[in-house]
């Protein structure tokens, strides 16, 4: 064994190289994650200078959900096939570009096409971060790598309105794509002196075009009709695209998008439907949360963006220590009660309204948020990887990611118009926290049936068979 690397090619977590892996990978899937959030916090900012309505702010968040949700299968396939790490570096290096594109968009229009663009790059490097990290580390330290990286990856994501709110107040909401760009330099560096490559060496056949394009179609149409009022025909177009990829699946396989034989594992299905609804949840919350501090509650930039901060410091240091109570456990009742404890959070955000006090309504509400965020987040991405085996990895990994943008993306589009916020609603305080309330109530109760089914479906400890490797 040299330096944490065992003679099968594994390496060991602790060593060196095992950690500028882990870095390299949080760092990759974290500017992914980081990006949603600090836009949410320019929103305000950028509608007014580009001159949008609520529909324009919808799209900026979702036309980057959309191409992420829509081709991250893809992405994990490629990987798969070509190799992680060269996929994973491709992803990076687009995901800049269109960060820079973003920065410098003269109208909405313009903003919402190359969000589309980082969309793309985004769903190559996202499933290549977790397929490396189960591809390269010793079985018997996976789930803690994955606890590491979720908890460091939730940092990214909860730290993203922080970053934002001090960028749109300092230099302006162009920042918040600006600043992609050192990161995604730093991340190529590492990967390229310290990450190895891996593939499926078993991957054959053709590549799932039509599914990829189904899928696509199916979450654009259904997308649109979701936002634009009266538009029926893109729902229809958008549900008849979504049961042709099912049954374009299905024939394909073993050369599917999606291999079939993934969702003949019980547990494996669940966690990806709990997936679903938890995340629509979360996404309603991320979108919605730092607006309505702004608009409604008077918060300035960075002041909205500090309030996450005690969800940052929870997951920091509780989500790797959830991974291991859900190796010895088993994830059942760890994700029930994580997922119930974020749900009261976001009760308990309903109650922010005008002139809410942070230590009385917002920081409770982000803290009880952060304690379920932590403990559900590393048994869910441990449970997926450990329900597929390692050639399957990268299209897990993409499955699972593809599951939780398409919660957020279908439930940014359709919650907001349900519950009131539509035209000029982000410049009326009344109508947006009137519509704020119930949209967090709606996230509430997602929140209790994503646990209501973890508990009824997740019954076998998948996480403690896995031996030494």
């Amino acid at each position: 064994m040299t330096d944490g690397v065992r003679a099968d090619g594994h390496v060991e977590l602790k060593s060196a190289r095992g950690r500028w892996i882990l870095f390299a990978t949080v760092l990759g899937s974290g500017i992914a994650l980081l990006d949603s959030t600090v836009v949410n916090v320019a929103l305000p900012f950028l509608g007014a200078d580009l001159r949008a309505q609520m529909e324009g702010l919808q799209w900026t968040v979702n036309a980057y959900t959309l191409t992420l949700a829509g081709l991250i299968l893809l992405g994990g396939s490629l990987g798969d096939r070509f190799g992680r790490r060269k996929v994973f570096l491709i992803g990076t290096v687009w995901f800049a570009v269109a960060s820079a594109l973003c920065g410098l968009s003269p109208n909405i229009e313009f903003l919402i096409g190359a969000r589309a663009l980082q969309g793309i790059g985004g769903a190559l490097l996202t499933p290549g971060a977790l397929a490396i990290i189960q591809a390269s580390f010793v079985r018997h330290d996976r789930p803690r790598a994955v606890g590491a990286w979720s908890g460091l990856g939730g940092v990214a994501s909860a730290i993203g309105p922080l970053l934002g709110g001090a960028l749109v107040q300092t230099a302006g909401w162009r920042w918040a794509f600006l600043i992609n760009l050192p990161f995604a330099a730093l991340i190529v560096f590492v990967t390229l002196r310290h990450v190895p490559e891996s593939r499926d060496e078993q991957a054959a056949g053709r590549f799932d075009v039509l599914g990829a394009a189904l899928a696509a179609l199916a979450l654009a149409g259904i997308t649109y009709g979701l936002i634009q009022e009266g538009a029926p025909v893109p729902l229809v177009v958008g549900l008849a695209a979504a049961a042709a990829f099912v049954v374009t699946e299905i024939r394909r396989s073993p050369d599917a998008l999606v291999p079939v034989e993934l969702f003949r594992d019980r547990v494996f299905t669940a966690v990806n439907v709990v997936t679903l609804i938890m995340y629509a949840a979360m996404g309603v919350v991320f979108f919605l949360l730092v607006v309505q501090l702004q608009v409604v509650s008077g918060f300035g930039p960075i002041e909205a963006g500090l309030s996450m901060l005690p969800t940052t410091i929870l997951m920091m240091l509780l989500s790797a220590r959830a991974g291991e109570v859900a190796k010895r456990f088993g994830p059942r009742w760890p994700m029930t009660i994580g997922i119930l404890v974020a749900g009261v959070g976001f009760v308990w955000m309903s109650t922010i309204g005008q002139g809410a006090s942070y230590p009385l309504q917002v920081l409770p509400a982000v803290s009880v948020f952060g304690l379920g965020l932590s403990a559900t987040v590393a048994p869910l991405t441990a449970t997926v990887l450990a329900t597929a085996d390692d050639r399957h990895a990268g299209t897990a990994s993409g499955i699972n990611n593809a599951v939780a943008r398409t919660g957020s993306l279908l439930a940014v589009a359709a919650v907001p118009p349900l519950v009131g916020l539509v035209g000029e609603a982000f410049r009326n305080p009344p109508v947006f926290d009137a519509g704020f309330r119930r949209a967090m109530l709606i996230s509430a109760g997602m929140m209790v049936v994503a646990a209501l089914i973890t508990s009824l479906t997740i019954r076998t400890n998948v996480l403690a068979d896995e031996d030494d490797g």
